[in-house]
């Protein structure tokens, strides 16, 4: 029988409960990037004080204690009572959703805030808060636990008038967040983003976390966006200098940098009032298009491009270019709470405007520059052309079967959502591995080594390779999304896509290759969740308890065997050491890697793959003993506990 559904089913959640029931909502998700966010939020804040002239400073701790301290020079959150709501400003910022100073009151012209609700919901989304107010000469407190008052705004000092600021510390809620440790590069990368995009603001990080450890670093870029693109180019060869523009049109201050450098990719980033759009938006698009336009124009004016050719794509004039496209603007519309993409048409329409008149006007200047650029497109162009043909002549062969080379070991079922596939380096660990599994839902792709280095590889050698056309096969679900329109999340074949190498530099370098592949070819996988890297022990110690049976136990790390033998005298038990996935028999195999109830599993996100790439990228040249170093610390560090 059917429940009956009525007016006393539907709930009304007061105040903050809707973002501590749906945080995801706020802050995009649960995890280390979410938890990020709420320093972010804060941050914002002082930023806008900043770009509204009254904010230079900002000082941003990670406290021993797990909380984080946002301190800022800026005019502080009045304190004064708001009419409406007939208690302090201070408190309505902090416990209200939908309120602050960027709704056209006249506090700030320019801000990164839109909904008012990113300190309220800090606040929902911490055990605690509290935040000092230093406005007038006086300072003002207020205590917060969960979103809810719990010390009333009261004046605990006094200060000199023109000492001025706000001073938030939060500790994320340990019922809310998966973790609740503060991802340090992360942060130190925001801050040092921030400090490009304003170069008269000075952003202090201090780590507090581990005594013996304690970080200081400021950030302070005076050259701004120009010194942002060349620090992004370094160690690249340079095709020209650093171009910048900076105009307002129509109300919106539109700031650009670009530079050239020979490498066939191209690299552009887009903010709005400092936050950074991921996923670009209405300037980035206005920006690629205008610029593609304005090289073909060159082209076919210089008669580089004859009447019988057809113009250079966007892809192929981009190609090499690294740029930055940040705007100004009054009232901005992102698409979500984490606004990762600008939706005004009137951005487009600034950015397109000042691009064309500013990019012509140094090209007239400069025409050995625009030569250069050209040429680049052109390089572009003929790789582009040659790479089509190689792979329509590739992909018009019968070559591409499930299984071509006999080295998928498949599952028996075929729900996708069921099933999943451990590529093993190796036959040996492959051939283990066959015997482990459970044939029903788990396949074994064997590969042979490191693969090809995709980074700065032509598409018709990736495809020539002959492991990475056995996975494209394996998975079914194509590579490349958008080149082609051959990707297709629907048609994989498997939920789970899990890595499973050595513990050892080797193993970390193929990880790294392998996430790079991902990265380049199939970057869907990685946002949807089905790449995964096993983590194989290193050692198996066994107590020596006399006679009958004894248990041994798995570590993953020196570190774990460290605190092993600490914890045991020595003699009282056999280490057994495992060179490789290849000396593990198949029970072993099955107890640590292939059981989903005891294996340990690491799911890949999109920083993990981008940091392969730029590993993979940074190892060019290097010699032997920093390659594996290098490898070592940056693509195989995991926090495991034994």
């Amino acid at each position: 029988m059917a429940k009956e559904y009525g007016a006393g089913d539907i709930t009304i959640l007061e105040g903050l409960e809707a973002v501590r029931m749906r945080p995801g909502m706020y802050i995009g998700s649960v995890g280390t990037k979410g938890l990020n966010h709420l320093i972010y939020e804060i941050m914002d804040n002082a930023i806008d004080e900043h770009l509204a002239g009254y904010c230079s400073e900002i000082d941003i701790t990670l406290n021993p204690d797990g909380s984080c301290t946002v301190k800022d020079n800026g005019r502080g959150i009045p304190v004064g009572i708001q009419k409406q709501a007939g208690i302090p400003a201070i408190e309505v910022v902090f416990t209200v959703l939908h309120a602050g100073g960027k709704f056209g009151g006249g506090g700030y012209k320019i801000s990164g805030g839109l909904h008012g609700v990113g300190a309220s919901v800090v606040n929902a989304l911490s055990e605690w808060l509290e935040v000092t107010v230093r406005e007038g000469g006086a300072v003002y407190s207020m205590r917060y636990e969960r979103g809810k008052t719990v010390k009333k705004l009261e004046k605990i000092g006094t200060c000199r008038k023109n000492d001025t600021g706000t001073c938030v510390t939060f500790k994320p809620d340990a019922e809310i967040f998966d973790k609740t440790w503060f991802k340090e590069d992360a942060l130190k990368s925001r801050f040092h983003e921030c400090a490009y995009l304003n170069p008269k603001l000075s952003i202090h990080f201090h780590d507090l976390r581990k005594a013996e450890e304690t970080e200081d670093v400021s950030f302070s870029e005076p050259e701004g966006l120009s010194a942002y693109v060349r620090d992004i180019n370094a160690g690249k060869e340079n095709v020209s200098d650093v171009v910048t523009f900076k105009k307002t049109y129509d109300g919106i201050e539109v700031e650009c940098a670009f530079q050239y450098v020979n490498e066939f990719e191209e690299n552009i980033l887009g903010f709005c009032n400092n936050i950074y759009t991921q996923e670009g938006g209405t300037h980035v698009t206005a920006f690629k298009s205008k610029f593609t336009t304005i090289i073909n124009q060159y082209a076919r004016e210089l008669g580089i491009l004859k009447d019988k050719d057809s113009n250079f794509t966007g892809t192929d004039v981009r190609n090499g270019m690294t740029a930055i496209v940040a705007v100004k603007h009054p009232a901005p519309r992102f698409e979500g709470q984490t606004k990762t993409k600008l939706d005004n048409p009137d951005a487009g329409s600034a950015v397109a405007s000042v691009t064309g008149e500013e990019v012509q006007l140094f090209f007239d200047k400069n025409l050995e520059t625009l030569k250069n650029v050209i040429a680049c497109a052109e390089k572009s162009a003929k790789i582009r052309q040659h790479e089509e043909k190689a792979k329509t002549n590739m992909l018009s062969k019968p070559k591409f079967s499930i299984d071509n080379n006999g080295k998928l070991a498949n599952c028996e079922s075929r729900k996708a959502e069921n099933c999943e596939v451990f590529i093993v380096e190796g036959d040996s660990a492959g051939g283990s591995a066959k015997t482990a599994r459970d044939r029903k839902t788990q396949a074994i792709l064997p590969i042979r080594g490191k693969i090809l280095n995709v980074e700065k590889a032509s598409i018709d050698k990736v495809l020539a390779n002959a492991e990475i056309q056995t996975m494209i096969d394996s998975f079914g679900c194509g590579f490349m999304e958008g080149y082609g329109n051959d990707f297709d999340i629907n048609k994989l074949r498997y939920n789970k896509i899990i890595i499973m190498t050595d513990a050892d530099v080797d193993g970390a370098h193929i990880d790294t290759l392998l996430l790079t592949f991902f990265y380049r070819f199939m970057p869907q996988l990685i946002q949807e969740g089905h790449v995964y890297l096993a983590t194989p022990p290193l050692y198996k110690v066994v107590p020596k308890r006399g006679k009958g049976k004894t248990t041994g136990q798995y570590l993953y790390d020196d570190r774990a065997l460290e605190r092993y033998r600490k914890a045991h005298p020595e003699g009282s038990f056999t280490l057994q050491r495992y060179k490789g996935l290849g000396e593990m028999d198949p029970d072993q195999l099955w107890e640590t890697t292939l059981n989903p109830e005891t294996r340990i599993l690491k799911q890949v996100e999109i920083e993990d793959a981008h940091m392969a790439s730029e590993v993979t990228e940074m190892l060019m040249g290097t010699d032997v003993p920093a390659r594996k170093s290098f490898i070592y610390r940056h693509a195989h560090e995991a926090e495991i506990d034994s």
